[in-house]
């Protein structure tokens, strides 16, 4: 289904992003906990195959049902990459991202303006904006070719237009797999994405 932005595809995203919601919501209720620590703890070949030595990974804090991302944090910052988590001055400010210093730390993030965390300093000189070259991504939904279905907020849409360099890789549960996705122009494609049990792409 594509259309320019219009109505149609917009009711169509809300009614899947809604169906999706729960599913991915029974999905991680259903999972046993001590199964649920050990996946996606190491990103596949393919995947470190397109990242560039010493890329700045950007990642996010991962809400109660989505895909968790504490084990390529630890991985990438044993590797020695920087790593980056969005940063948002307020609710209706672009995403930005700064510096996180260690996964380990917990104490160098706080609260963001949506319930989230996110690395603590928001001015001054100890803040360290940076532009993570490789971006793994939270989704809703994602098709097999590398489509995307977001928040509805459009911020990593925004972000991803004006840093088209960036290589956007999503992170979800299998269940998320949709056999078509509602496109609309802003839309932005994903390289590659990784489930606990599959690798799509990369494209």
């Amino acid at each position: 289904m594509h259309g320019g932005g219009d109505a149609g595809a917009t009711l169509a995203k809300a009614r899947l992003r809604k169906r999706l919601r729960a599913e991915r919501q029974a999905h991680v209720a259903a999972l046993d906990p001590r199964i649920r620590g050990l996946v996606l703890r190491r990103p596949p070949g393919p995947i470190l195959d397109i990242i560039p030595r010493n890329a700045v990974i950007g990642l996010y804090m991962p809400t109660a049902d989505e895909a968790p991302t504490l084990g390529y944090a630890g991985f990438f910052h044993e590797a020695g990459h920087t790593l980056a988590l969005p940063w948002f001055a307020g609710r209706e400010a672009p995403m930005e991202f700064r510096r996180w210093i260690s996964p380990y730390l917990r104490d160098t993030l706080e609260p963001d303006p949506f319930g989230a965390r996110q690395p603590t300093g928001g001015a001054g000189p100890d803040v360290l904006p940076e532009v993570p070259e490789v971006l793994f991504v939270p989704l809703v939904g994602f098709s097999a070719d590398g489509g995307r279905l977001g928040q509805g907020g459009g911020h990593y849409d925004r972000w991803l237009a004006a840093h088209p360099q960036t290589i956007a890789i999503g992170l979800a549960w299998d269940c998320q797999l949709a056999e078509e996705l509602p496109v609309e122009a802003h839309d932005h494609r994903l390289a590659a994405v990784v489930t606990p049990t599959r690798l799509y792409g990369p494209f």
